[in-house]
């Protein structure tokens, strides 16, 4: 029971919601996800954090980076997430591809966050 409880708090954040959104189309970097979300890293990590918790994604560690991905694992997750995820559109989303798409092309981020002021 803590354990479906745990999905359905991860399931009800917006950011979560968009960056499984970006992981349900390929394995991502932090560094992709927080250029595709324009927000600062460890807003993105907690997010990431809270996710993994759940057993929605996994990663694994390769050299210096570290890969997030849907878990796959568990059909009733990957059932859940999939309908979940048919149901967001929006120009939210197709920004965040954007960005990320750019990041992915250029090495630097679209954004002009400041990240020496990711506390305020």
């Amino acid at each position: 029971m803590d354990n479906l409880v745990a999905v359905f708090k991860a399931l009800s954040d917006e950011t979560r919601l968009r960056t499984l959104k970006l992981l349900g189309d390929e394995e991502l970097r932090v560094c992709d996800i927080v250029s595709a979300l324009d927000m600062v890293q460890p807003k993105v990590s907690f997010h990431l954090r809270l996710l993994k918790n759940a057993g929605l994604i996994k990663d694994r560690k390769q050299g210096k980076w570290i890969y997030y991905r849907v878990n796959a694992n568990s059909i009733f997750n990957r059932f859940l997430i999939v309908s979940v995820l048919e149901k967001i559109s929006g120009e939210s989303v197709k920004a965040d591809r954007r960005r990320l798409d750019k990041y992915k092309k250029t090495g630097k981020r679209a954004d002009k966050t400041d990240t020496a002021t990711w506390w305020i």
